[in-house]
């Protein structure tokens, strides 16, 4: 029987439930245990696909394509687990599932309600996708995390505590658990009790009753003991079920905080845990996981050389928006033993029209940029601030230092080279009264920001519908092919038996014209390509992709032949994945998202060769040597197969009309 573990918040959102639901779980699984997690979100969305990410944080990536909440990538890094798209509920999912269900007469005639109805929906839904593997194991887990977003009290939420009450009954008491988050304000040297009091009075009235109290200090200090026998007295719990969470010096120590409080011996004794038959493999497994995380955390404290990265992005006002690209980046910067340091710069800041504007800000941004030890340009959506890219990323390959060009990046790369080096420059860009580019010039552009550009060295994906937004992206785990391997030859004989060759508008195969590119023989990037080292020297590596947009294939054999080499591409050669200069100490770009795969004791590879590229050339060829013996991919082996494989797992077919030989989510004519 799976054991659950409910976490509930109070007060306030955003104080750190989905870090204590992921340390509580990694906790579980040193002692041999299997884990997987469930995050509710309550808003009517059916998924996060939609969201701004200075709205609710990044969109979160799954395998099957599934766009999620922020807090699903705090569970799979911790908790070195892949999830699917069902383990984040929603609203929406739930009330589309029901309304389903009614239109097929399931329900015989009843009148629909919440109770039971949703509420029982809800229920089913936990308990089917609890019992999923998430691991290589490929068993049932034996612990599953479920974390209600929002704070008790929300009416949005209130069919789901509804949910949870009926729940403990349904599972029985030995196999469901409470760990309730409250705030602890500090007032003038004060801890604060009562509203931690107040919001387990309201938890207790709609019929939940917290197991432990989780109090969450905005500050350095900890939970004081008068403190914890203040809470204790009034909301009906001993002291040993009080902990403090209180800010320490990174949330990879919360893991470390709560085991020194008790939290496992606690959660054994109240789940029976120590029922559970669990293999000595395991077992050595989980004290491995404990003694490597403990040894990372030891030496972060240790870190005293600092290496400066400069992200040029978008939506740098919401840290969040980039979250899985902070904690890629932290990882690898643990492995190589430095302390990390961000210097945030807004894109459009580094553009002319912002010398006029903000010429504090345009300096500022340039001050930075110019002092990076390395650059990185995440993804993005839209036109603004994409000139500063191309600015930022010009700077880089010029001066060479160290470039990361993730998704909008990657292509932000492809338009600087095509304009710089290819020489495809026009009239200056320039701006109507409101701030937007206008169309017509003849400058190496993207159709998602000139759609009638005679330059699209970038263009929509063909088979994408333009008329629905969520869930019709490119999106989950796709192959690279590294190009120069064998299997890349098998892909390029496969590609309608021509290297040259790709499907025009109408669906039929084209011949594409190299005859006006330079003419010399490239050596074979496998033998060169730091990317594929990293990747442990594979023929092929998976990633999770997100985008609409792609680089032309109609100018590839131009950029290739002026020096610009996509080392990796898709299955059928047809789509660029990867790209690479060969005579830079670090100039990488990749069109899927490589940090949403990154974990703490496995950092995502290209991000870690750019941090030691970044740290300097003797540390990068040092893990460059130690990635082509010992890397392994985080994906379970079961999921790395054929990109055709993948489509009919995540039930994708070719869009009707559709151009190309891509796939897409089905939409309606």
């Amino acid at each position: 029987m799976t054991k659950y573990i409910l976490i509930s918040g109070g007060v306030v959102s955003g104080i750190g439930k989905g870090i204590i639901a992921s340390s509580t779980g990694l906790l579980l699984k040193t002692t041999g245990l299997k884990v997987t997690a469930i995050k509710i979100d309550p808003y009517m969305n059916i998924d996060a696909g939609t969201m701004r990410p200075t709205e609710h944080g990044e969109v979160f990536v799954l395998n099957d394509g599934g766009e999620v909440d922020l807090d699903l990538g705090n569970y799979e890094r911790y908790l070195d687990v892949t999830l699917l798209r069902d383990n984040n509920i929603t609203t929406g999912k739930i009330y589309r599932e029901v309304i389903e269900r009614e239109r097929k007469g399931e329900y015989l005639g009843k009148t629909v309600q919440i109770v039971p109805h949703v509420t029982s929906a809800i229920q089913d839904w936990i308990e089917r996708v609890s019992k999923i593997p998430v691991d290589n194991s490929g068993e049932e887990p034996d612990i599953c995390i479920i974390e209600l977003g929002g704070t008790v009290g929300d009416i949005e939420s209130a069919p789901f505590v509804e949910a949870m009450r009926q729940f403990q009954f349904r599972v029985g008491y030995d196999n469901f658990a409470l760990i309730h988050v409250s705030l602890v304000p500090d007032m003038h040297g004060e801890q604060k009790t009562k509203p931690t009091q107040t919001t387990v009075h309201a938890l207790r009235g709609l019929g939940l009753l917290p197991d432990l109290i989780a109090c969450r200090l905005l500050a350095p200090r900890p939970l004081e003991n008068t403190t914890k026998e203040k809470i204790s007295m009034f909301c009906h719990v001993s002291s040993n079920q009080v902990l403090g969470v209180h800010d320490v010096s990174s949330v990879y120590h919360v893991p470390l905080l709560l085991q020194s409080q008790g939290i496992v011996d606690y959660l054994r004794k109240r789940l029976n845990l120590t029922a559970l038959t669990v293999p000595e493999e395991m077992t050595q497994r989980g004290l491995s996981i404990e003694a490597r995380w403990k040894a990372m955390t030891r030496a972060q404290e240790r870190c005293f050389d600092e290496v400066k990265i400069v992200l040029v992005g978008k939506y740098t006002e919401f840290k969040d928006s980039y979250m899985s690209v902070i904690k890629a980046l932290e990882h690898s910067a643990f492995r190589v033993q430095h302390k990390l340091v961000i210097q945030w710069v807004e894109s459009s800041s580094l553009e002319p029209p912002a010398q006029g504007s903000d010429p504090a800000k345009y300096h500022d941004a340039w001050r930075a940029l110019v002092g990076a030890s390395g650059i990185l340009v995440p993804g993005g959506f839209g036109q603004r601030g994409s000139e500063g890219m191309i600015l930022a990323i010009k700077w880089a390959r010029e001066q060479k230092v160290p470039f990361l060009g993730i998704c909008l990046g990657f292509q932000m790369a492809v338009l600087e080279w095509a304009r710089n080096v290819l020489g495809v420059q026009g009239a200056p860009p320039k701006l109507s009264s409101g701030g937007r580019r206008l169309t017509g010039f003849v400058d190496a552009q993207s159709t998602e920001f000139v759609p009638d550009t005679p330059n699209p060295f970038i263009i929509f994906m063909p088979e994408i519908s333009r008329a629905h937004m969520g869930g019709t992206m490119r999106l989950g785990l796709r192959p690279t092919i590294f190009q120069g391997t064998a299997r890349a030859q098998l892909a390029s004989t496969f590609t309608n038996g021509s290297a040259n060759s790709h499907v025009g508008a109408d669906g039929a195969a084209n011949t594409i014209d190299t005859s006006s590119s330079p003419k010399f023989t490239l050596e074979s990037p496998a033998t060169w390509s730091k990317t594929r080292q990293l990747y442990g020297n594979v023929d092929r590596m998976w990633e999770r992709h997100r985008h609409r947009y792609e680089v032309n294939p109609e100018k590839v054999p131009r950029l290739e032949a002026s020096g610009l080499t996509f080392v990796g591409k898709d299955e059928r050669g047809e789509r660029m994945q990867v790209l690479e200069l060969k005579d830079h100490p670090f100039f990488v770009g990749l069109q899927p998202h490589p940090e949403l795969c990154s974990r703490p004791l496995n950092p995502s590879p290209p991000f870690l060769g750019f941090i030691a590229a970044a740290c300097g050339s003797s540390l990068l060829a040092e893990q460059l040597e130690e990635q082509a013996q010992n890397y392994r991919p985080p994906h379970p082996e079961g999921s790395m197969v054929s990109e055709e494989t993948l489509r009919e797992r995540t039930m994708e077919h070719p869009v009707r009309g559709g151009r190309m030989s891509g796939w897409g989510t089905p939409v309606a004519d």
